[in-house]
């Protein structure tokens, strides 16, 4: 009985998309279908693998008919097949884990004239495949059911599902060509040598033999098995097309950067090269190898709860798992890649997974390994590895962090920083401990929204004033990574906005306090002015022509406060506070104003106004402008009387 069914709306505008050309490169229909009968065998062997001989295996291969007069091309299987329901929900609904995205992106690529491999990366692969035909025939029977079906559709408004006479499991893919035009030539998806070249190009690695009758031509002979001139007769030959190698597998001689590149595009749904590849193959106490990557740019859905991290697994060559997330650490969640070891049971389940200690081995010479190539790239490619950075050193922050330090030593070489002193360049803490003074006690740094905020601070001044430098953080990881660093190389990082008495010389020190001793009229009533909101008001030798600044105690600072109070579930009783000091500059004609009031409490009105100017200078938010602006207005109106 065949059904009728609709596509979804969403879809019928994606196969629009699709139908109408989005992509200039239309070959890739071939790789993408070859790639789906690979998985589909992957899933098949597994499943025999694991299931106590019920499932029998089989001499699995990929096959290709092309059919000249009839104007088809086959790409056949002996995988897992698909049931009535899976035909259904995987071909029936388009790019279930991401239509909507996928329709912005290609036409986001459309506008901008681009022609960007994105297919894959949507799961719309098989869908690739209608930029070339006119009708599509899938062919499918699954091991779990005992009935074949066949889905059968034009890319318009709907598709069919009837029942089909396919008696071994597998599924058929057969493409009823379109007609070539002047803009496009159709036909070559014809001719095998064509295709030979394409699997070639984009499916060598595939490790199932992809197998198509091709015909060639050989010279006659004669009785004496002499070639005859001028006669040729044809032979057909049962080609395999791929080297079947995993590239995992050859030698790092034998593989070019470009082949690394299209494997990785292919395997990991990607339409840019990778950033960085590292190929690691280990023998000794733990046997693998592994194939990893770190992406050009930060995947669309990498900060997204749905988001798996992980590393696909093998055993002995035989496809175990898609994301094993135990051969990962967190922090190191956007590297992609693949490990293979022999040392794995093939049997292997989960729970053995997260119990096998060669496992856990593998998983941390990984990090390892990881963190060494990182280096390396830093070292003999900073340009590159500040590509890098820009995208993903976050993660490492959050290594540090996440580890109360205990990955301080693995990676605290890998970051790298603007700087005061470096307008242009980034720079590590090697190289600043390097370049600091020798009277310099600390490795200075300064924290905000953005590095332009953070050149405005007022504590900075004295830096400047001073040429010192000062490491800018302008990303809300930094400073709780500084926290748990706490020193480099033995030298203490701290903080600009941080209480610095202890960085005094007993001179310097002796003449603030008897500053402050001179003023405690005024700082008392200004301290009481802001109870419940600083717990001192005091001078500071920190500022040059700024007027005041906002210090804080115990290494949380405002930022860090913003950033704990944000977060999930946090309410107005359960808010975190920093302890705060207002420093005044003893040295600006505004302290010589308020030194002149007599009004105790007017002093202590005013005193809000202060605290707010010194968080607009700081660069964050009022949390009264209301208030605010009627002090302000009220100390306008006073002084033009």
């Amino acid at each position: 009985m065949k059904e009728v069914k609709q596509f979804q709306a969403e879809s019928k505008q994606l196969l629009n998309l699709m139908i109408n050309s989005i992509y200039t490169n239309k070959e890739i229909f071939l790789r993408e279908l070859i790639s789906n009968a690979s998985d589909a065998i992957d899933k098949y062997r597994y499943l025999s693998l694991t299931s106590d001989g019920k499932i029998p295996n089989l001499d699995h291969q990929i096959r290709i008919s092309i059919d000249d007069k009839e104007r088809t091309i086959v790409i056949s299987d002996n995988g897992i097949g698909m049931t009535k329901d899976e035909l259904i929900e995987n071909l029936g609904t388009i790019a279930k884990s991401g239509s909507k995205e996928f329709i912005e992106k290609i036409s986001k690529s459309k506008e901008n004239n681009q022609n960007l491999d994105i297919i894959g990366q949507f799961g719309v692969g098989f869908y690739s495949a209608f930029m070339v035909a006119d009708k599509i025939e899938v062919n499918t029977k699954s091991i779990n059911s005992q009935n074949g079906y066949k889905f059968t559709s034009d890319g318009q408004e709907s598709y069919t599902i009837e029942d089909s006479d396919k008696s071994e499991n597998g599924t058929d893919i057969k493409i009823y060509l379109k007609k070539s035009t002047k803009e496009e030539n159709y036909d070559r998806f014809l001719n095998q040598f064509t295709v030979e070249e394409l699997v070639k190009k984009y499916s060598d690695y595939i490790r199932y033999p992809i197998k198509m009758i091709v015909k060639k031509s050989e010279q006659d002979v004669d009785e004496n098995n002499k070639p005859i001139e001028g006669k040729y007769h044809d032979v057909f030959e049962d080609k395999t097309l791929n080297s079947m190698i995993p590239i995992w597998k050859k030698n790092k001689k034998e593989i070019k950067d470009e082949e690394i590149n299209e494997f990785y595009k292919n395997k990991f749904n990607d339409y840019e090269d990778p950033l960085i590849y590292n190929l690691i193959s280990v023998e000794g106490l733990i046997d693998y190898k592994a194939l990893l990557f770190i992406p050009s740019h930060v995947p669309y859905d990498l900060y997204s709860e749905n988001y798996e991290k992980g590393l696909m697994l093998y055993a002995k060559g035989i496809f175990i798992k898609d994301k094993c997330k135990e051969l990962i650490p967190d922090y190191l969640k956007f590297v992609k890649g693949l490990v293979d070891s022999n040392d794995f049971n093939l049997n292997i389940s989960r729970e053995m997974l997260q119990q096998s200690p060669v496992l856990r081995k593998i998983s941390d010479n990984i990090e390892k390994k990881i963190i060494d190539k990182l280096k390396d790239v830093k070292t003999n490619n900073f340009e590159t590895y500040k590509k890098f950075f820009n995208l993903f050193g976050e993660h490492l922050k959050y290594g540090i962090y996440s580890s109360y330090g205990e990955k301080k030593d693995l990676l605290q070489d890998l970051l790298i920083f603007h700087s005061l002193n470096h307008e242009n360049e980034m720079i590590s803490l090697k190289q600043y401990k390097e370049e600091m003074k020798d009277s310099q006690k600390f490795i200075y740094y300064a924290s905000g929204e953005t590095l332009e905020q953070i050149k405005m601070l007022p504590q900075i001044e004295k830096y400047k004033k001073d040429n010192i430098d000062v490491l800018l953080l302008d990303k809300r990881i930094d400073e709780f990574a500084m926290m748990m660093l706490h020193d480099y190389d033995k030298v203490e990082l701290k903080s600009i906005s941080a209480e610095n008495s202890d960085e005094l010389n007993k001179e310097d020190k002796e003449k603030l306090e008897n500053l402050i001793a001179e003023n405690k009229r005024l700082l008392d009533n200004l301290t009481d002015g802001l109870k419940g909101i600083v717990d001192e008001v005091t001078l500071s030798n920190k500022l040059v022509d700024s007027p005041l600044c906002i210090s804080t105690k115990e290494g949380l600072s405002l930022g860090m406060e913003k950033t704990l109070n944000e977060q999930p579930g946090v309410d107005d009783d359960h808010k975190i506070h920093s302890s705060k000091i207002l420093e005044l500059n003893p040295n600006h004609k505004l302290f010589e104003a308020f030194k002149n009031l007599k009004n105790d409490d007017e002093i202590k009105e005013y005193a809000t106004i202060l605290y707010d100017e010194a968080l607009l200078l700081e660069g964050f938010d009022i949390n009264d402008k209301k208030l605010f602006v009627e002090k302000l207005n009220k100390l306008f109106l006073k002084a033009f009387k």
